[in-house]
């Protein structure tokens, strides 16, 4: 890994599981499409290392990586209840 790509690697790491776990909750809801997976997954990795990116230009880069790390963890809290629930049926 190029040391310029490293510290975005991190905030690529949970876009890539929001996405991840959004598609296994799409699988168990019945809805799953391959090609909106993959569309997501990248363009999930590919958004959040912008807005860091963006963030490290502007001199923000510490506090955009918070609320990145922030949205992207409800998102992923958000799925697993869902799967969750739907497993356990609770």
């Amino acid at each position: 890994m190029p040391a310029v790509l490293e510290p975005y690697l991190p905030i690529a790491v949970v876009a890539a599981l929001d996405a991840v776990f959004g598609g296994v909750r799409a699988k168990l809801d019945g809805i799953f499409d391959d090609k909106q997976f993959v569309i997501s997954f990248v363009s999930n990795v590919l958004v959040a290392a912008f807005i860091v990116f963006l963030g490290d230009q502007l001199g923000v880069g510490g506090q955009l990586s918070i609320s990145v790390v922030v949205v992207l963890g409800v998102r992923i809290f958000g799925n697993v209840a869902a799967i969750r629930r739907h497993l356990f049926r609770a």
